[in-house]
């Protein structure tokens, strides 16, 4: 061994031990391995920072993109509500999502599938009043091991299958990795089912001040228009298609009269329905219902791009213009430039039109108006804006735009047409374009320490293959394996790729061990499949880092995952891969 593959070792031992004892933060860990890689010389400075133009980097920001596009349309969430009426145990949650973006990403690329899910699980989440990360990780496994059911699924799976058209001439099919992904997908489902109680029960990702409010009783106003399907139900038919906790506290009709919410009460066009919720709640209601929100055809909406608009929770302080006032009597718009959405007024069921509202100090307000003159309005109408929470409410959405860019994009990635990174790339900007998620908020999902621990390990990792730290794994693999039995030579190549692959990455992992694999084979006599495919697996396999698969390192932010999370759940599920995978590896592919 040289000096510079011993330095090379040492770095990512230290690094891995700065992990584990998890004293500091995943990105100052890396962003220490890279300075020490670079001070020894095993990276170049040159090349310090070429891990930032990785395509991993560009793939991670966008899938953050996308997923919160998907989450703002609330199409995920109306599915799953179908699906999952009856499902209310956390552990039954589980293995729903986890079941579904097993399959999805064998179908298409596992992180696109992550992405498409990962809202849904923040939904259930939420509901059932339990941690994310009770859902993030196990999904995240999921869809590791469906990304092994076809040749689409994942990238290792397509470079194995040229290394063995470059031996025999004849590249793995679609669904030749079927029999063994299958088998240990199911075997993946049954463990992850009862085994995400291996997760500590307080990984939340780091709390917002907003995040600390509870305000869940805003009152709104939203009125039926012609195209609405309220029009023409009753009060107890459309409650029966919202959430159980909104309330409807008052119809109010085109002529100004009013009517009870009772059961039977006929809805028509015009009607302006009162509903009483969580905010959230409420713009789904609005939303699945075709209801207009109050205000919205105002001119500080409608002459202002959905990019440049916002909403604000503020109180009424005792000394605000607002006390004592109506919104309707004030013009609030015409005088202030904004719009009132809803109110919270603590202990008291609100039954009024949010025009004859007669504000108090202390009721909480939703302000809607341009995003730079917020500020200035509420100091000029003398509130005090609350902590800063992300609110869907009262921001356009357009529904199925991002499933249908999303979708696109994997299909053309699927096809082969757009390489991975390229496709997530444009429907990142594709869904900032539309208005599927204003590029404000675009920037705000992004989990920008996740891209600086990915941009500083990729020189750190490569800094192995650079200084021959990988042809040293090579040759002891090859000595080791030739004194095995062949079930033994087969687990030790997948052992050696799920080992190897947080260091390299899964794709570099297959384009250093899949030779090496082959060759092996050969000079044993033995066909090249069975230990393509245990490369194939154990690179698409690691279950142990957030660092060597996209999926693992896009849920470490969202979940509030530590490096040594990975491990309790994933050690014993590497465990069941090769023991499950070996014997199914064998029984496909024979050996001779």
């Amino acid at each position: 061994m040289t000096l510079q593959q011993m330095l090379a070792f040492g770095v990512l031992a230290g690094m891995m031990l700065l992990f584990i004892w998890g004293r500091l933060r995943y990105d100052l860990v890396a962003i220490v391995a890279l300075l020490a890689a670079v001070a020894v010389g095993v990276v170049s400075p040159d090349d310090a920072f070429s891990g930032f133009s990785d395509d991993i980097v560009i793939i991670v920001a966008s899938a953050l993109v996308v997923s919160a596009a998907v989450a703002r349309s609330g199409v995920i969430e109306a599915a799953l509500a179908r699906v999952s009426s009856g499902v209310s145990k956390v552990s039954s949650q589980i293995f729903l999502l986890v079941a579904s973006v097993t399959f999805l990403s064998a179908l298409v690329k596992n992180i696109g599938a992550l992405a498409m899910l990962m809202p849904a699980a923040f939904q259930m989440a939420k509901k059932s009043n339990a941690s994310p990360s009770c859902f993030l990780m196990p999904m995240a496994f999921g869809s590791l091991l469906g990304g092994l059911i076809t040749l689409v699924g994942t990238s290792p799976n397509i470079i194995v299958s040229r290394v063995r058209e470059e031996m025999t001439g004849q590249p793995f099919g679609m669904f030749d990795y079927a029999p063994v992904g299958l088998g240990l997908a199911l075997t993946g489902l049954i463990f992850l089912r009862f085994g995400y109680r291996l997760l500590p029960s307080d990984r939340r990702a780091a709390p917002t001040l907003g995040e600390a409010l509870d305000i869940s009783d805003y009152v709104t106003e939203a009125r039926i228009p012609e195209a609405s399907a309220a029009h023409g139900m009753t009060i107890a038919e459309l409650k029966a298609r919202i959430d159980d906790d909104i309330a409807i506290t008052g119809v109010h009709r085109p002529d100004d009269s009013r009517a009870m919410p009772l059961p039977d009460v006929e809805l028509h066009t015009g009607d302006v329905l009162l509903l009483e919720g969580e905010p959230e709640a409420l713009e789904r209601a609005i939303a699945k219902l075709g209801l207009e929100l109050a205000g919205q055809h105002r001119a500080a909406v409608t002459e202002t791009s959905s990019g440049d608009m916002g909403v604000i929770e503020a109180v009424v302080g005792a000394n605000s213009l607002l006390v004592g006032q109506a919104a309707g009597r004030m013009v609030l718009h015409d005088r202030h430039g904004v719009n009132l959405l809803a109110v919270s007024r603590s202990g008291q069921r609100i039954v009024s039109r949010l025009r004859d509202i007669v504000l108090s100090p202390g009721d909480v307000i939703v302000l809607q108006g341009k995003l730079d003159t917020l500020p200035e309005r509420l100091r000029d109408l003398g509130c005090l804006p609350l902590a800063e929470r992300t609110l869907r409410f009262g921001k356009s959405t357009r529904g199925l735009v991002p499933i249908v860019i999303l979708a696109g994009a994997m299909v053309l990635t699927a096809l082969g047409y757009v390489p991975v990174a390229m496709a997530f790339f444009g429907a990142a900007a594709l869904i900032m374009l539309t208005g599927a998620l204003p590029v404000r908020e675009a920037y705000d999902h992004i989990e920008w320490p996740i891209l600086v621990m990915i941009g500083c390990l990729i020189p750190v990792s490569d800094a192995l293959r650079t200084t021959g730290g990988t042809d040293l794994i090579a040759t002891w693999l090859s000595g080791t394996a030739s004194v095995l039995p062949a079930w033994g030579a087969v687990a030790l190549i997948l052992v050696a790729a799920m080992a190897v692959t947080p260091f390299l990455n899964n794709a570099a992992t297959v384009l250093v061990m899949a030779p090496i694999a082959a060759e092996f084979a050969g000079n044993l006599g033995y066909r090249p499949e069975a230990f393509l495919m245990a490369v194939a697996v154990g690179a698409g396999s690691d279950f142990l880092t957030p660092i060597g698969h996209q999926c693992n390192t896009l849920v470490m932010g969202p979940g509030g995952y530590r490096f040594g999370d990975y491990a309790r759940l994933g050690a014993p599920l590497s465990l069941l891969v090769v023991l499950v995978g070996v014997p199914l590896i064998l029984m496909t592919w024979p050996l001779r």
